[in-house]
């Protein structure tokens, strides 16, 4: 299983639209505050992974060459992870088995994205393969659309009550926001507002929908022996998992979602967590479309298939409910590609050590964080604890 691995830092950015720094500024700002916050200095990494989406959306090939000063990757192995959506967990995965395998001591992972300087759409479309898929998708909002529909006729639930339980998730993130100095969209508003909203693609309305962001997220990595010795708070990687289906969206079941199913179990074996909703005391799902965030729920295990709808309206994930989910407001109002996977480690990380600020869980010992990706086929977890 490898050695016990602790998060000793972590650092994000100011999320939006940032055009008062370059990409290179941009992530020192992240890795300048996730040294600060571990008490380290460059020349105590070891190596360094980092990961964005797909060159075309960063409009410079090879991107982590033009970012190498920024990493302080100088002298040291550096790696890029791109996995779409998913880059951020498979970068927090890439990092931590860096150090659980008994190659490195200490390992900084960044994520990061500035898309109000690439073409998002148009890369996130070319992603699929050019014959079929592309021309009828229509990037991500077609896709994630379909899957949402998928799960409105799975169970026999009136789609009203599906719609207001997705417009409840819509003003719960985004009044969560509030309270995350990080976050880029912070407004309020009521469930009918999101219900009178514009369709982008039936049944995702405007406000059900990610933004477009810059932002970056960067974590520390350390051993056991090593983050012990720091006197500092330590948040550990206690289970990690990660599933993928097939390339092609209509050969795999959505809703039911195998990757998802997969990944979550590996993750809840390592970690010895049998009962997620009672054991779990935050989750970090990633969100970037209300309709996906209920039947994550399902493929979790927070409850029965077809019960997410009840666990909204009993108020489950709020909060002040059983198991607040997305309490940063989550990828629904913050989403720069690249960096939003691990600022679910980051906030999870924040959240067990009790450093999670205005949007603190009371008593949060165990934290769940996700990210999904690739061609809607990917799924990483890292259950994350406040003990070792």
């Amino acid at each position: 299983m490898g050695r016990l691995v602790g998060i000793i830092g972590t650092g994000q950015t100011r999320c939006g639209r940032r055009d008062d720094v370059s990409y290179p500024e941009l992530i020192y700002e992240a890795v300048k505050a996730a040294l600060e916050d571990a008490g380290l200095e460059p020349r105590d990494l070891e190596a360094v992974v980092s990961g964005s989406m797909p060159p075309p959306m960063e409009g410079i090939n090879a991107p982590h060459l033009y970012w190498a000063d920024a990493l302080c990757a100088r002298e040291r192995p550096s790696m890029r992870v791109a996995t779409c959506g998913s880059t951020g967990m498979s970068v927090a995965h890439a990092g931590y088995y860096h150090v659980a395998s008994g190659l490195y001591d200490v390992v900084l992972a960044l994520g990061v994205e500035k898309m109000y300087e690439g073409e998002p759409q148009g890369t996130m479309t070319t992603v699929a393969d050019p014959f079929f898929q592309r021309p009828f998708l229509a990037g991500a909002p077609g896709i994630f659309s379909m899957q949402g529909n998928a799960y409105i006729h799975r169970y026999n639930i009136p789609e009203d009550r599906i719609r207001q339980a997705a417009a409840r998730i819509s003003v719960r993130n985004h009044t969560d926001a509030f309270d995350n100095p990080y976050a880029h969209i912070k407004i309020k508003i009521t469930v009918e507002d999101v219900l009178r909203s514009r369709v982008i693609a039936y049944p995702t309305r405007i406000l059900d929908v990610c933004p477009a962001s810059d932002g970056a997220c960067a974590v520390i990595y350390a051993s056991e022996e090593i983050a012990k010795k720091m006197g500092r708070k330590v948040a550990w990687v206690k289970g990690v998992g990660y599933a993928g289906d097939e390339h092609w969206f209509g050969d795999s079941d959505k809703v039911v979602w195998e990757s998802a199913i997969v990944a979550a179990q590996e993750a809840y074996e390592m970690a010895g967590i049998r009962d997620p909703l009672e054991e779990l005391d935050v989750a970090e799902v990633y969100n970037p479309f209300t309709f996906q965030e209920l039947l994550f729920y399902e493929c979790f295990g927070f409850c029965e298939k077809g019960k997410a709808v009840e666990l909204v309206e009993r108020g489950v994930v709020e909060r002040g409910g059983k198991l607040p989910c997305d309490p940063s407001g989550g990828v629904l109002c913050t989403n720069p590609i690249g960096a939003t996977g691990l600022q679910r480690v980051a906030e999870a990380a924040l959240q067990v050590t009790e450093k999670a600020g205005a949007h603190q869980i009371s008593g949060a010992k165990t934290a769940l964080a996700h990210a999904m990706g690739g061609m809607d086929q990917l799924n990483g977890l890292m259950i994350i604890a406040g003990n070792p």
